[in-house]
C-alpha cells in the first residue's frame, strides 16, 4: 500500500506559498480571481478581433455595399448639384450629401447586424459562448464595436469616392479621429437595435421584414438629405430623436466646417449605444433558448 501524503511542514513553500526570498511563488500562488467588468475590456476586444477575422475569409460584403453609397453620390448627389433644389447655405449639394451617405452606409451594414447572432444560435454557437465567464455585455459590445469598424472601412471607401468628386473635406488627423468615433459609436446603437429586435421576433424572416420597414425613415427621418429646418413639424421631432441626425451632424461638422454641436452630438451617440448594449445583452438569454 502507498503511504499518505505528506502534510507540508509548516513554513516551507508549499505551505506558504512564498519562495525563500519571501515573494509570492506564481507556480505556487493561485491567481486572484478577477470580477466579470474586471475583464470586460479584454473580452470586449476578443470578441471584436474574433468578430473582425471574417473579413479575412469573404470581404464580398465590403464590396458590394460600396456600390449604394458611390451611385447616392454620383447620381443623388451630382444631380440635385445641378438643380439647387436644396438649400444648404452655400455648400454646394454634394459635400452636404457626403456625411449623410457616410452615415447612412454605415446604419445599413449595422442595422441588419442581429441576423447573424439568429445564425450564430442556430448553429450553436451562441449556446457555448453564454455558458463561458464571459459577460454577456462583453458579447454584445463586442459585435457591436465590430460593426462600428466594418463600418468605418466602408466610411473610408465612400470618402474615397468623395475626394475623387471634388469635395471639399478636411484632412486634419483629429477631425478624421473625431469621424472615426462617430462612425463607430452611432454603428454600435444601430447593430445594438438589430441585435435587441432579433432577441423580441427570435426568426431572420421576421428581423429582415422589420429592418427593411424601419431602415429608409430612419435615414429620411434624419438630416443625411436636407436641413432639419425644410422639414414639417412633426418630421422635425422625429429628426431630433433620431441618432442618425446626431451622428450626421458631428461628421458634417468635422469634415466640412459647417456650425455643428459636438458635445451633444458625441453625448447622444454615447448614450444611445449604452442604451442599446444595455437593452440588447438583457435580450440575449431569451435568443439562445
Amino acid at each position: 500500500m502507498s503511504e499518505a501524503p505528506v502534510a507540508p511542514r509548516p513554513g516551507s513553500v508549499e505551505a506558504t506559498g512564498l519562495a525563500p526570498d519571501g515573494r509570492p511563488d506564481p507556480l505556487l500562488t493561485p491567481p486572484r480571481a478577477r470580477t466579470g467588468w474586471q475583464v470586460l475590456p479584454a473580452r470586449v476586444a476578443a470578441m471584436c478581433a474574433v468578430e473582425l477575422q471574417k473579413l479575412r475569409h469573404d470581404r464580398t460584403e465590403l464590396y458590394t455595399r460600396a456600390v449604394q453609397p458611390a451611385l447616392w453620390l454620383l447620381i443623388f448627389g451630382e444631380t440635385f448639384t445641378r438643380l439647387k433644389a436644396i438649400p444648404t447655405g452655400g455648400t454646394p449639394y454634394i459635400d452636404y450629401l457626403a456625411p449623410g451617405i457616410i452615415a447612412q452606409s454605415a446604419m445599413f451594414i449595422a442595422i441588419f447586424y442581429g441576423i447573424q447572432i439568429i445564425w450564430e444560435r442556430d448553429a450553436g454557437i451562441l449556446t457555448k459562448l453564454l455558458v463561458t465567464p464571459t459577460p454577456r455585455a462583453a458579447l454584445i459590445t463586442g459585435k457591436a464595436f465590430a460593426s462600428g469598424v466594418k463600418a468605418l472601412i466602408q466610411a473610408v471607401v465612400v470618402i474615397a469616392i468623395a475626394a475623387v468628386l471634388g469635395v471639399a473635406l478636411t484632412w486634419n488627423p483629429l477631425r478624421l479621429l473625431g469621424v472615426a468615433v462617430a462612425v463607430i459609436l452611432g454603428s454600435a446603437f444601430f447593430a445594438c437595435l438589430s441585435m435587441t429586435i432579433a432577441g423580441i421576433v427570435l426568426t431572420r424572416d421576421r428581423l429582415m421584414g422589420i429592418g427593411q420597414a424601419i431602415t429608409m425613415p430612419l435615414f429620411f427621418g434624419s438630416n443625411a438629405l436636407y436641413p432639419v429646418a425644410l422639414m414639417p413639424g412633426w418630421l422635425q421631432a422625429v429628426s431630433k430623436a433620431n441618432p442618425l441626425s446626431y451622428q450626421v451632424d458631428a461628421l458634417r461638422g468635422l469634415l466640412l466646417g459647417t456650425p455643428d454641436h459636438l458635445a451633444l452630438d458625441y453625448a447622444v451617440l454615447t448614450l444611445a449605444a449604452a442604451a442599446g448594449i444595455t437593452a440588447a445583452s438583457s435580450l440575449l438569454g431569451r435568443l439562445a433558448r
